[in-house]
């Protein structure tokens, strides 16, 4: 148990220095790009499945009610939070289109849409990016992998962030510490507090 610890830690921290090293410019891109949408009064609807939509939902939790500092309240929404809703259009229409939908309902050309797939394959995610950018939305995913090709939903999205690793824990770590990096450089330089 004590190795597996110690190669947890290993690993996970590896995981954050590539991506670093990788995309440290993006990720201050999709920051600015969030402060844009943000001070032109649009919102940033975020949406994933499984452990992506708990991200989903505390990301959306952080802008609104507040990260760091003490501020006024960002205009984020979860789209993965509304049980009647998801359960309508996977039961009416499907499982493929319970984020699309809900583009299409709440999205305008002034909001961002965030896509999270830890494989970059998920289809409901990819048809929400893609509606997304038939209305005019910004549009940035957070994926993961060591991809042989560049994935459907890089190929759509306006900016990608992608894990460089293997290992779906580890993805999903490192989605979580940009998460919270991107709701606190929003918060800094929107409030212009450290």
């Amino acid at each position: 148990m004590e190795q597996t610890v110690s190669e947890a830690l290993i690993n996970s921290v590896m995981a954050k220095e590539a991506f670093v090293e990788k995309s440290r410019g993006l990720l201050i891109d999709l920051a600015c790009q969030m402060v844009i949408t943000l001070r032109q009064q649009g919102k940033i609807l975020i949406f994933g499945n499984g452990g992506s939509a708990a991200d989903a939902q505390h990301m959306a939790a952080e802008f609104v009610n507040r990260f760091i500092l003490n501020r006024r309240p960002l205009a984020a929404i979860a789209l993965t939070t509304d049980t009647s809703i998801i359960t309508s259009i996977g039961n009416d229409f499907s499982f493929e289109e319970i984020f699309s939908k809900q583009v299409q309902a709440l999205g305008r050309p002034v909001d961002l849409a965030l896509g999270i797939s830890t494989s970059g394959g998920s289809q409901n995610v990819i048809k929400a990016i893609e509606v997304a950018k038939e209305i005019g939305m910004q549009t940035a995913v957070l994926t993961g992998g060591l991809l042989g090709g560049v994935s459907e939903l890089e190929k759509l999205a306006d900016l990608t962030l992608n894990v460089p690793t293997a290992k779906t824990a580890h993805i999903q770590e490192v989605h979580l510490w940009i998460e919270h990096l991107l709701c606190e450089l929003v918060e800094e330089e929107m409030f212009g507090e450290n």
